[in-house]
């Protein structure tokens, strides 16, 4: 480790960035300079200790789902029948939770929203507890991929943000196994149903862990960091000055919030890019409904929970190899084609046969598609300002936008349609390829954008500046 005297000299204004190869950086090259090499080697130990750090998102996360999840779960165990559930009153209540998110894109408390999670009794009782949940959840996710964006350069972020995401995936696969052992032992257990459990262990686990991440996850690189050296954290605000250059400061003045709020709605980027993610997001609601899909196989509450874990095991798998082949060919846009390519292909499968060994096939499928939320995403970061109010407020903003999809997708898997629930599968592919559409006009837009830059550089004879990645 470098002495902070030694840092000083690795960070003079001659000391040129450079581009992350692999999770830590660039390789060793011997025909690198010392100060090139000593660069590398303070990087690398930096962004180990970030990774330390914002690797407890992940624990956050999984319990973010879990708690998303949980009425997937205890449908299968009564939760509808003790709570006298009727009609689309079970999709209301998937629903409130996303109504409570597009109101409440400021800071939450996970603390608060773990206690409310154990408080579900009767059905309005649910009702109001899950749309006070999504109240406080609101910020989390958007609020976690813009902190990323803080101390990530562009090419580091995707891998990281679906490292992070991933948290989907391994939730639905040990929540699925977690609450097929709560399900299949607790009920009756000092007098409560099993999905009574359910919420009380859950929600229990996600008051402990909110309150340790306090404690735990980094601030902003201009922040004061007690666990980074003077040097590590020098370098880490050079960084983002870095990845900055060619788009405006890394942190200039603050305009104020209702200024950057304004750009942000009259920015007709930004409403396409959040329909977009809306489309995407309604595509893939099938996750609130996995246990239910599984069922239609005809297998028992506790098996069809066991089979909801290796597609999302596989997928969390999936997730990570594309995202960081994303970040390391600076490439979006056919990546997560990709992703909802095999998502399409996953729901004609589904609604082509009953045959049950398809429909599983299908299931792994659909699963895989988590990681084109998490690139579109990483997207946004990549693209809209750099400066700290304004990518805040443009992410806030469109994952708003986004959330209001799955206001409605609940709807979108009636169980009347059940159990083909081809309509649904339709829907779906439907909102896919309408995201898929209207990200393409995105892409064209950037890529004119680059093009102009590029012929503005060449006519002027400048050095290659900033580039949007496509």
């Amino acid at each position: 480790m470098s002495s902070p005297s030694e840092s000083r000299s690795l960070l003079r204004p001659e000391f040129g960035g450079s581009t992350a190869a692999s999770a830590y950086g660039t390789s060793l090259n011997t025909n690198d300079d010392l100060e090139s090499i000593s660069r590398k080697v303070l990087e690398r130990n930096l962004l180990r200790k970030i990774d330390f750090r914002a690797a407890y998102l992940v624990l956050v996360y999984i319990l973010n789902q879990m708690d998303r999840s949980n009425a997937a779960a205890a449908r299968l165990r009564g939760f509808e029948e003790d709570l006298g559930m009727k009609g689309r009153q079970f999709n209301t209540l998937i629903s409130s939770l996303y109504i409570g998110y597009v109101l409440m894109q400021t800071p939450s408390n996970m603390a608060l929203w773990g206690l409310l999670t154990t408080l579900i009794g009767v059905y309005y009782q649910a009702l109001s507890s899950r749309f006070l949940v999504g109240f406080l959840e609101a910020t989390f996710y958007p609020g976690a991929v813009y902190l990323l964006s803080r101390w990530y350069k562009r090419e580091e972020l995707g891998y990281r943000t679906a490292f992070f995401t991933a948290g989907i995936g391994i939730s639905n696969a040990f929540g699925s196994l977690l609450a097929s052992v709560i399900l299949a032992t607790m009920e009756g257990f000092l007098g409560y149903a099993a999905w009574r459990w359910l919420f009380f262990i859950e929600g229990c686990l996600t008051v402990v862990v909110g309150i340790y991440g306090m404690f735990i996850l980094p601030d902003y690189p201009s922040s004061p960091a007690r666990w980074l050296t003077p040097a590590e954290h020098a370098l880490a605000q050079k960084r983002m000055e870095e990845d900055s250059e060619g788009h405006g400061p890394v942190e200039p003045k603050a305009s104020g919030g209702s200024s950057d709020l304004l750009s942000m709605i009259t920015d007709w980027r930004a409403w396409l890019v959040g329909a977009a993610l809306s489309c995407c997001n309604a595509s893939m609601s099938f996750n609130m409904f996995f246990p239910t899909l599984v069922a239609t196989m005809g297998y028992s509450p506790t098996i069809s929970l066991l089979l909801c874990a290796p597609p999302w095991i596989v997928s969390t798998i999936t997730a990570v190899t594309v995202a960081r082949r994303s970040d390391a060919k600076r490439e979006r846009f056919w990546h997560m084609v990709f992703a909802l390519s095999m998502l399409i292909t996953g729901y004609t499968l589904a609604m082509s046969t009953m045959n049950i060994n398809v429909r599983y096939i299908s299931l792994f499928l659909m699963s895989q598609a988590q990681v084109a939320n998490v690139i579109l995403l990483t997207w946004i970061s990549n693209t809209f300002a750099r400066s700290s109010s304004k990518r805040a407020v443009a992410i806030g903003f469109m994952n708003s936008i986004g959330m209001a999809g799955s206001i409605l997708s609940p709807y979108i898997w009636s169980s009347s349609w059940g159990p083909t629930y081809t309509n649904s599968y339709l829907i779906c592919i439907m909102l896919a390829s309408t995201c898929i559409l209207l990200c393409w006009v995105f892409r064209r837009h950037l890529e004119r954008l680059n093009e102009t830059a590029e012929a503005e550089e060449r006519e002027l004879s400048l050095p290659k500046g900033y580039r949007y990645l496509l």
